[in-house]
């Protein structure tokens, strides 16, 4: 199904990569402020708990413990660049399915919170510390799942709508 308008879409778009981006800056500005940081604070136990972590790498901290000068600028770069890519696959496309241009904006709205943070600070604010018993996934914030939703938006679309 693609909503037709794209002038509509392309608000439609631009809401959704906005709420993401103010969301996310929000939440981190919330955590920055009330949870000191490698504090741990639970809130369900065994699942779930927050706790501040600043993250100079790339997703996952791949990269975190590098102490390359270039390292903040190349992930920049590389941000930037497909940044780019994204807001032209939308700008490009009149008539998105819902799915490719929610997918795209949750994807642009994480990845410009995280850029944005990125070239403030050179690092990102991680809280949210998903865990089973001792196995506890990679820290993470509200953009970085944005972007995940977003990713997984445009592979169902890719696998199973025709």
């Amino acid at each position: 199904m693609a909503i037709r308008g794209s002038r509509f879409q392309r608000i439609l778009w631009v809401v959704i990569a906005g709420a993401v981006f103010v969301l996310d800056q929000a939440t981190k500005a919330v955590v920055d402020r009330s949870i000191p940081e490698h504090t741990t604070v639970p809130v369900v136990p065994y699942f779930l708990n927050l706790i501040h972590t600043k993250n100079a790498g790339a997703v996952f901290g791949l990269f975190s413990d590098s102490p390359a000068p270039w390292k903040t600028v190349l992930l920049i770069g590389v941000s930037s660049l497909l940044l780019a890519m994204v807001i032209a696959v939308m700008w490009r496309n009149q008539q998105l399915r819902w799915q490719t241009g929610a997918g795209l904006a949750l994807i642009l709205g994480g990845a410009l919170s995280n850029l944005f943070d990125r070239i403030r600070f050179g690092r990102v604010v991680d809280f949210i510390d998903v865990y089973f018993r001792s196995y506890h996934w990679y820290t993470f914030n509200l953009a970085d799942a944005s972007i995940v939703v977003g990713a997984l938006f445009l592979v169902v679309e890719l696998l199973f709508v025709q």
